[in-house]
């Protein structure tokens, strides 16, 4: 069950990248969020909006430029040599592309074991073979896959090796950074179902990143919408899809198809205009508003809070900001 205590907790999280002298990209700017034991979190948003750099900068493979990430209550930066690497024991990651991030020259045996091996969580090399031959199972693939190589494998049965390796050393939290994205559609499906009954069978708590809404939308609690490196609405599953506020998640939701024709054919899809802005020069104030149809004068001088709009519904735009804040301006919609 969900706890008062959150497992995970970043506050004004960043992560810049120094292309030249002169530019610095913003991939993850000024996020805060936090997540509770047994929670999936989902994070959603286009190609190139910080998603996946988000993960990787929790997880530690990237260095954060600034801010503070905080896990069972205690600061990780704070932690020494011993706790982080027990750290690294308890919070796993489940990698974007199957193919590459499994090593083509090793069994599946030896893939799944390796953790167990650097960790020493085995007494000996018979007992990491009936962990793996177990987690093979867990993961629905045959315990005879033991001396088999990735290429002989499909996109799918690879992701399950992936995912046996991330549960290898009986994980608390698992970071799933686009999961299903490099898989065919017919396969996605399967995969998702899996992470949602092992979340469930082992109480993991999980951070599922993805672009498609519908998907997070089945195995996530809670989600956070980002855009050019900013969280721009968090809330429920539920409350996302019933009462989207940011005009930028009303837009993802309009062009997910509904298989009810009726409903298809009279609602209305919101169009983007323009282009993604590059997250190396990005807009004034705030960051949505050279898309956004409902852009005051305002969105370009001030970037918006992220304020709580509703109970456990934030949302960062103007069009959200407390009355005692809010610049009374004219609103108009963009010309089409």
């Amino acid at each position: 069950m969900v706890g008062n205590v959150p497992l995970l907790k970043i506050s004004q999280l960043k992560k810049y990248f120094e292309i030249d002298r002169s530019q610095v990209l913003k991939a993850v700017d000024d996020v805060s969020l936090s997540i509770q034991p047994g929670e999936t979190f989902g994070i959603v948003g286009e190609s190139g909006c910080g998603k996946s750099t988000l993960g990787r900068t929790i997880m530690g493979l990237y260095d954060k430029t600034g801010g503070e990430i905080e896990y069972n209550g205690q600061n990780v930066d704070q932690m020494n040599a011993d706790q982080r690497f027990r750290l690294h024991r308890t919070m796993q990651m489940i990698f974007q592309d199957p193919y590459a991030s499994l090593n083509p020259r090793s069994t599946v045996l030896e893939i799944i074991a390796e953790p167990m091996e650097i960790h020493k969580t085995c007494k000996s090399a018979r007992e990491r073979k009936e962990k793996v031959e177990q987690l093979l199972e867990e993961v629905g693939l045959n315990r005879n896959y033991l001396n088999r190589y990735p290429h002989e494998f499909s996109g799918g049965q690879r992701q399950r090796i992936g995912i046996a390796r991330a549960l290898a050393l009986n994980p608390e939290f698992i970071i799933a950074d686009e999961p299903i994205s490099a898989l065919d559609v017919s396969v996605q499906a399967q995969v998702v179902f899996l992470l949602k009954q092992l979340q469930l069978e082992k109480g993991l708590t999980m951070l599922f990143i993805a672009h498609d809404l519908s998907m997070v939308k089945y195995i996530s609690d809670r989600i956070g919408v980002m855009y050019l490196g900013n969280l721009v609405e968090m809330t429920s599953s539920h409350n996302l899809y019933e009462n989207p506020l940011h005009p930028y998640t009303q837009a993802l939701l309009s062009a997910i198809p509904i298989p009810d024709p009726d409903i298809e054919e009279k609602r209305e899809r919101i169009i983007l205009k323009g282009e993604l802005p590059s997250p190396i020069n990005p807009p004034s104030g705030c960051v949505f508003r050279t898309r956004c149809p409902f852009v005051m004068d305002i969105c370009a001088k001030k970037r918006p809070e992220f304020v709580e709009v509703e109970k456990g519904h934030y949302s960062a735009c103007h069009l959200h900001a407390p009355k005692n804040e809010r610049v009374i301006v004219h609103m108009h919609k963009r010309a089409e």
